[in-house]
This record gives C-alpha cells, structure tokens and sequence, in this order.
C-alpha cells in the first residue's frame, strides 16, 4: 500500500463498509449473541468512520502543511483556532459542519464521544414516605435511540462523497 495520507482515509471507509455489513448481518438476528453482535458492528462503523473523517482531515492539514498535520483527534485540526491561521476552503466546510448540530459531522462526532462515556443510571426520584399514595413522576429525557445502519451507511456516503470532491481541489495541477 502507497503511504499516501489518502489511503488511510480510503482504507477506513473500507472498513466502515466491512462493520456496517457485519452489523446488517447481526442485525438478522440468527446468533445467539445477536445483540452484542449488533452493538459491536455499530461501534466498529462509528470508529472507522471516525477514523476516515480524521484521515481526510490529515489529508487536507498534509496538503497545506499545518503544524497540526499529525493530531490525533480530529477535533484539534476541525477548529476555529486552526482555521484563523489559514484561509483553508476544505477546513472551512468542515468547520462549519461540525459547529452545526444537525449536520452529519457534528452527530459523528458527537456519537463518537459518546462511546467512550460510561453507561449512566436513569435517575429515580426518592419518593416521600410521609405520602405514600403520591407517586413522583420524572420528565427526564428519554434515552437516545442507538444509531441505525442506514444513518451510518449514509454517512459514510457523505463522507466518500467529500472527501472525492475535497481531493479534486486540493491536487496541485
């Protein structure tokens, strides 16, 4: 394999399509261990897909030469800071995806953080022994739904997609 930056991007975007067709075939249900299989394959696609944003990010911070051209987050080269230091186009698009919480940037990697946190405890309210036939009721927000496969395989369309039409600008003619 070239050692190019691309085709580490290339290569995880590979791999994402490797997961997310294990996690259809979990998904199937035949396993026994179908529901580890699931989360397995979900967690497996989000960190390829997390790796794939960051190698397209190290492609674009390679091609201008950025100090940060070695992170090891994606987040310390998709900033503001970074950014002010250098007009970048391709650095800019993410930029702006990133700080919009709809877009598919910011849940990848709002998802991607959220896999390294520990399963929290629904909170219960104690309930008043002096009242006994009061019962508390909590309005706390309901657990998020686990990502399906399609909304991962859509975004590693996009992600294709992107980094295709990000590579068309940054070759040097």
């Amino acid at each position: 394999m070239a050692n190019e930056l691309y085709t580490r991007t290339n290569q995880k975007i590979y791999f994402a399509g490797l997961s997310l067709e294990a996690l259809g075939r979990a998904e199937e249900g035949k396993e026994m261990n179908a529901i580890a299989l699931v989360q397995a394959g979900r967690e497996a696609a989000l960190f390829h897909l997390y790796g794939a944003l960051l190698g397209l990010c190290h492609e674009i911070a390679g091609f201008y030469r950025l100090p940060q051209a070695g992170s090891p987050r994606a987040e310390m080269i998709m900033n503001r800071e970074v950014l002010e230091s250098m007009a970048i186009p391709e650095l800019a698009e993410l930029v702006e995806m990133a700080q919009s919480p709809d877009s598919w940037v910011a849940r990848l990697l709002k998802a991607h953080a959220d896999m390294f946190q520990p399963p929290r405890v629904p909170h219960v309210p104690k309930g008043d022994v002096t009242q006994p036939l009061i019962v508390a009721i909590a309005l706390e927000e309901e657990e998020p739904k686990p990502l399906s496969r399609e909304e991962l395989e859509g975004w590693r369309q996009d992600l294709k997609k992107m980094a295709l039409r990000f590579r068309e600008g940054l070759n040097e003619c």
